[in-house]
């Protein structure tokens, strides 16, 4: 039996973070974040809330506006160091079965 586990509220959040993404210098007003997603203010405060609880979202104290919290990068940086890890296995590995006797 198929079963529709979609999430509007949880779908909205990570289409938030979308939008966010590549906005860490300028940020994006709520307002704006708000059209974007289709969505009421309010709906932009309580899921922004959330994020930044979370660590994905911060605000910009001097504009109000919204970027990318630091949690984010770290999982970003974290998965870029575990397939570095894993080429430099594989290449070890390659290396071993490649090599003449």
């Amino acid at each position: 039996m198929a079963r529709d586990y979609d999430n509007g509220s949880q779908l909205r959040i990570l289409r938030a973070l979308t939008v966010l993404a590549g906005q860490e210098f300028h940020g994006v007003a709520p307002g704006e974040l708000a059209k974007a997603l289709d969505v009421t203010p309010g709906t932009v405060t309580r899921d922004l809330h959330n994020l930044r609880s979370a660590g994905f979202a911060e605000p910009i104290q001097e504009t109000g506006r919204w970027r990318l919290g630091p949690k984010l990068v770290q999982i970003a940086v974290a998965f870029s160091a575990g397939v570095s890890r894993a080429e430099s296995r594989l290449a070890e590995i390659n290396n071993r079965y490649t090599r003449e006797p």
